[in-house]
């Protein structure tokens, strides 16, 4: 056989053998994605709160399958896929209400916590009914508190996944900035007033990550996505003050369930 036909020969069979290990790679990816375990645990920005189409059966938990738990399990089908993230959940409110689906069969598991325990709600409160001062002096006083008192809680929480997922690869996802600085917003917050919440959301996150990190888990850092799409932005995925429906200000759109969080968690994931 000419060397040029050998050569060809060759290619095919390697062609050949490189198509049938991609086919079989591709198989085994999906294979494995619908072997996987899922459990979504969490506050309101995991249940969905602010994206509409609420469950019925999950009540004041206010669960969504706009959600991007529920996003990312449509789009993977994984094998099994526990919800029970719970809008206005603390870190004692996952220990004590949120971990039973969690074995050790548990693949995978993801997680927003910490912004109730800093005191989300009082904070926009006050920054939206006080006077500036007041505003940014409740900020600080929010990150004293996740400088001193959150670490230990988050430290509860994290030991209690593990414990009972010895195996699971758990991601914890962050919090975005709410406000896009000398943005579209002519009424309102005073920039003071936006600066200091987006540094409190920064100093909430860069404590979430750390403890994430030396629990050995993955932090998904959801700023990025949401840059771009804060509220002033003019493309906001965010409610800003709504006084109709007050529990949803602050809270993510479908979009931002979809745009800002499904991806950032499907990266981690």
């Amino acid at each position: 056989m000419k060397l040029s036909r050998i050569v060809a020969f060759s290619s095919s069979l390697l062609l050949g053998a490189a198509l049938a290990l991609t086919g079989a790679g591709q198989a085994q990816a999906a294979q494995s994605a619908a072997a996987v375990d899922y459990v979504a645990l969490g506050d309101s920005y995991s249940s969905g709160l602010g994206a509409g189409a609420y469950i019925s059966s999950s009540g004041n938990c206010k669960r969504t399958n706009r959600a991007y738990p529920a996003l990312w399990a449509a789009a993977n089908s994984p094998s099994s896929f526990a919800f029970t993230a719970c809008s206005g959940a603390r870190t004692g409110d996952v220990t004590a209400n949120q971990l039973t689906p969690l074995n050790s069969a548990t693949d995978l598991v993801s997680l927003t916590i910490g912004g109730n325990d800093a005191g989300f709600a009082d904070v926009m409160t006050t920054c939206v009914t006080q006077s500036e001062s007041s505003c940014v002096a409740r900020v600080e006083e929010a990150k004293r508190f996740v400088d001193t008192t959150l670490p230990g809680r988050l430290d509860s929480v994290y030991r209690a996944i593990r414990s009972k997922a010895s195996s699971a690869h758990v991601v914890v996802l962050g919090y975005p900035r709410f406000y896009k600085l000398s943005g579209s917003c002519i009424a309102g917050l005073s920039e003071r007033e936006r600066a200091a919440i987006n540094s409190g959301a920064d100093h909430l996150n860069a404590a979430t990550a750390k403890r994430a990190a030396d629990h050995g888990f993955t932090f998904a850092d959801v700023v990025p996505p949401f840059t771009g799409h804060e509220i002033c932005s003019g493309a906001a995925w965010l409610h800003s003050l709504n006084w109709l429906n007050i529990s949803e200000s602050y809270h993510p759109t479908a979009s931002g369930q979809s745009g800002g969080y499904l991806p950032a968690f499907r990266a981690a994931a």
